[in-house]
């Protein structure tokens, strides 16, 4: 079965994702396709996606590919750059019998179609090859770790944070893996405790997608939107140590006030150390990123400054991320017969002492004995 759309394509997934339509086939320089992305790419309903990079480079176990393939979603892999060259946005692309047609014209270039077998194996291989992406993963946090340290856990001035965070509960949201299950499964905790509401760039957005309203934004501004930059109360750009913050320009553009947070390490990061100076009473984290694959995803080849952020804040700390994982929540019989047989217990004591009812039932009995 032929496959047709148009293509839209850009180096920058998440930018990509933003303008995607049932109707395009979405071309990507993304090397090791992560779950973040692929699952965004599901929501999206496209039919295809093509990934002039490899979707699973062997570095480690990537499984945006996997999940793509999971949805029915074709993946055409390792279409190189001579082909994102090639083509154009709106140009008109159908895939059939192992080609590919642009505007009529058949792709010379070499391209890989995935199938469950390729994916397995890949991953396989990649399996193989974790020990020496962590031996190195972790040479490189410590290594950033000696170096950051005095930055991350000395006492940062705050002063210029509105927001009154002491003594209060805070829920920092990452558009990380799961985000959305996640969410659902504390929405109870959300509603009971009303805590202060972080959005981390598009975990604003994510917080927008359950109907609350962040109370502050941190990041380099990437990724989130201008809708939620617009109605949340304050907004924190992540800048580098030395002060420089490319994500400043884009809140001045819409005419909105910033304020500028030096730090060396994610925006998560930051959130947390906020939250923590701020003297929240618990931070509660959804969708952050905690493991080496979470960080190699993020391009990032350590995390130094999320362990000494981690180290810092201690027991205040409650990661949510993967609760839904934990309490699915189903409704089971084993849960429902308990509940069913306790609310029996008031009406059989009301029909026991309750005379006209019970003469209704032996009337009702005779009735069926007589027939």
């Amino acid at each position: 079965m032929a496959i047709r759309g148009y293509i839209l394509k850009s180096r920058k997934t998440k930018e990509l994702i933003k303008f995607l339509s049932p109707h395009n086939i979405p071309v990507l320089c993304h090397e090791d396709l992560d779950e973040v992305a692929a699952h965004s790419l599901i929501d999206k309903k496209v039919k295809a996606v093509i990934n002039c990079c490899k979707s699973i480079s062997g570095r480690y176990p990537s499984k945006g590919a996997k999940l793509l393939l999971e949805n029915e979603i074709m993946l055409i892999d390792s279409a190189g750059e001579e082909f994102f060259q090639w083509v154009n946005d709106g140009d008109f692309i159908e895939i059939k019998n192992s080609s590919i047609y642009v505007n009529g014209n058949r792709c010379i270039f070499p391209f890989c179609i995935m199938t469950t077998e390729k994916v397995e194996k890949l991953l396989s291989d990649s399996y193989d090859n974790f020990t020496v992406e962590l031996e190195k993963f972790i040479d490189n946090t410590l290594e950033y770790a000696g170096k950051e340290k005095d930055i991350i856990l000395k006492k940062p001035d705050l002063s210029f944070i509105e927001s009154r965070l002491e003594g209060k509960h805070v829920l920092i949201v990452v558009r990380g893996c799961n985000y959305k299950q996640d969410l659902q499964a504390i929405k109870g905790y959300i509603n009971d405790f009303k805590p202060v509401l972080i959005g981390v760039d598009g975990g604003a957005d994510a917080l927008l997608e359950f109907g609350l309203i962040p109370d502050i934004i941190v990041g380099d501004m990437d990724s989130v939107s201008d809708i939620a930059l617009k109605k949340c109360k304050e907004v924190i750009v992540h800048a580098f140590p030395d002060g420089k913050a490319p994500g400043l320009a884009r809140v001045e553009r819409l005419g909105l006030k910033a304020k500028i947070f030096p730090f060396p390490g994610t925006s998560e990061d930051v959130a947390m150390i906020i939250a923590y100076e701020k003297k929240a009473d618990m931070i509660v984290a959804v969708g952050t990123h905690s493991n080496m694959i979470d960080f190699l995803e993020k391009g990032r080849k350590g995390m130094a400054s999320t362990m000494l952020t981690r180290l810092k804040i201690g027991s205040k700390l409650v990661d949510a991320k993967g609760v839904s994982k934990l309490y699915p929540q189903k409704l089971r019989l084993s849960y429902c017969i308990p509940i069913l047989l306790s609310a029996l217990i008031p009406i059989i004591a009301v029909m026991k002492i309750y005379i006209p009812i019970e003469v209704l039932i032996n009337l009702f009995q005779i009735k069926m004995k007589i027939r």
